[in-house]
């Protein structure tokens, strides 16, 4: 009798957890802000691809696809991180380290976007954007997520890749073939990717270390962080230019780059002189709005000039 009275309250909590899920949770699992942010640079790589507008199809199927595979490996994300998310303030609420949503659950959910993506592609884009998306999100959900993020600091260098790879899919999904013009604007979002999130690691290097995560600024301090920032953002000032120097882009670009990358190159000697977790905080929410303007300009550009 008191097994069962015991019982009871598991019951009626388990029922009351499983009311409380919604769709937003869902949602929520495949990351909608970043996958926008991965849809915005696939969408611009596509009108770059070639003269004029690209068919409503390409853009429509081709961004579905790419979107649905990328919340899928961030569903997956989600279940490999499970026990840091608990541990982290700001992805303690996450759907999965909650609770709410079981993981087998979560995988069955990442499964079904993979699987719809990836016919999405095939059947109405090419099967090269098809399984280059597919080998991003192995390289994410996968090789970084499974691997190099708990084994090396050099975790974001090394798998940044698989993140910059949206604008070569929405390019491939225009004509069908990988191009070097392409390849330069995968190359602008790997010189990107280290001092964007060890400026995110620095302000977080607490949680960070409490979960465990070899983040740079946990196993070799913020200054020696803050000096490999200053000198990705260098490089990254450097590669910004290529398309002007390809004859990519014209002008307009050209201005725009210099003034976008050295307001980047501002913040990151500010937080070398500083070491100030407010600055490092500003220095990645300024690095989301570069990296958007960036393509942005180079898609005002391409349209003026052509």
């Amino acid at each position: 009798m008191s097994e069962q009275v015991k019982a009871l309250p598991a019951e009626e909590h388990a029922s009351s957890l499983s009311k409380s899920i919604s769709w937003r949770d869902y949602l929520e699992l495949t990351k909608p802000r970043v996958v926008a942010l991965m849809i915005l640079t696939s969408v611009i790589g596509m009108l770059l691809a070639a003269p004029g507008m690209p068919g409503w199809g390409v853009l429509l199927y081709g961004n579905l696809g790419i979107a649905l595979l990328a919340g899928a490996a961030a569903v997956v994300n989600h279940v490999v991180d499970q026990k840091i998310d608990t541990v982290m303030a700001r992805t303690r609420k996450r759907p999965v380290a909650t609770g709410r949503i079981a993981a087998i659950d979560a995988l069955l959910f990442a499964t079904v976007l993979a699987a719809v993506g990836m016919i999405v592609l095939v059947w109405q884009v090419n099967e090269l954007t098809a399984w280059l998306t597919l080998a991003s999100l192995v390289g994410y959900a996968g090789v970084y997520t499974l691997f190099l993020k708990r084994a090396t600091p050099q975790n974001i260098t090394i798998g940044g890749l698989a993140g910059a790879m949206p604008p070569l899919l929405g390019w491939t999904a225009v004509t069908g073939q990988v191009e070097g013009h392409a390849l330069l604007l995968v190359l602008i979002i790997f010189a990107w990717t280290p001092p964007h999130f060890w400026a995110l690691a620095i302000h977080r290097k607490e949680e960070y270390a409490k979960a465990g995560i070899p983040m740079l600024p946990v196993t070799h301090g913020n200054k020696y962080t803050e000096l490999h920032i200053l000198l990705y953002t260098l490089m990254l000032l450097a590669v910004s230019l290529l398309p002007f120097v390809t004859g990519m882009s014209g002008g307009i670009y050209l201005i725009g780059a210099l003034a976008l990358g050295l307001r980047f190159l501002q913040y990151a000697i500010r937080l070398l002189k500083g070491d100030d977790r407010r600055v490092a905080l500003n220095t990645f929410k300024y690095s989301i709005t570069y990296l958007m303007a960036l393509f942005v300009v180079l898609l005002v550009d391409h349209f003026v000039y052509f």
